[in-house]
């Protein structure tokens, strides 16, 4: 499993509009839009995280010190790898060429193996010498998120709103208990 990650194109529409957390809230002024759109992006990397998944379409870049020959995707769903570049012996930076690897984005996490009777070129062995450069997320519109997800989202929202503060008269956890039960739960629907 590749650790060295990040987000580079974040999801350009959240899984819940901030008419639906509103109307799920019960707030009816304008006041507070921005701190609940602000809210509504942190419970979803907030869930993503708990799930180590990506919900709506997002640009992940991953980085490896060499090019194995299975290559373990984080954040599921893997929707498509848009490149692999290496640096070779030369110190040049090369794409790999696409029938040199098969993508899986039926499995869960996606996977980048090497094609049957393929050799990769050489390439530095270094740290960040390779580059995998890939879209993941259940999809572009909020309709393909799962609405237990969506649900999980609107609790943890809701929890951040009516909790703005790190200290409480209450006991707090790093996500509600509801939100963790909806998402665990989740994982037997997939």
């Amino acid at each position: 499993m590749i650790d060295k990650w990040r987000v580079t194109t974040a999801p350009a529409l959240e899984p819940v509009t901030l008419t639906e957390m509103k109307l799920d809230m019960r707030v009816d002024c304008s006041d507070d839009d921005a701190l609940i759109t602000s809210l509504i992006v942190a419970a979803r990397q907030a869930c993503e995280d708990y799930e180590h998944r990506a919900y709506v379409t997002q640009t992940i870049t991953a980085k490896l010190d060499y090019l194995p020959t299975k290559i373990i995707l984080p954040k599921p769903r893997l929707q498509s790898v848009t490149s692999v570049t290496y640096t070779d012996s030369g110190g040049d930076v090369q794409t790999l060429a696409s029938d040199l690897y098969q993508v899986s984005t039926y499995r869960e996490p996606g996977e980048v193996v090497i094609a049957y009777n393929a050799n990769y070129p050489g390439n530095r062995d270094y740290t960040d010498s390779v580059t995998i450069v890939y879209k993941a997320g259940y999809g572009d519109a909020a309709s393909n998120v799962p609405d237990i997800t969506k649900t999980a989202i609107k609790l943890m929202c809701a929890h951040l709103y009516d909790n703005r503060s790190a200290v409480t008269d209450t006991q707090m956890y790093e996500l509600p208990f509801g939100v963790k039960s909806l998402l665990n739960a989740r994982a037997w629907t997939v």
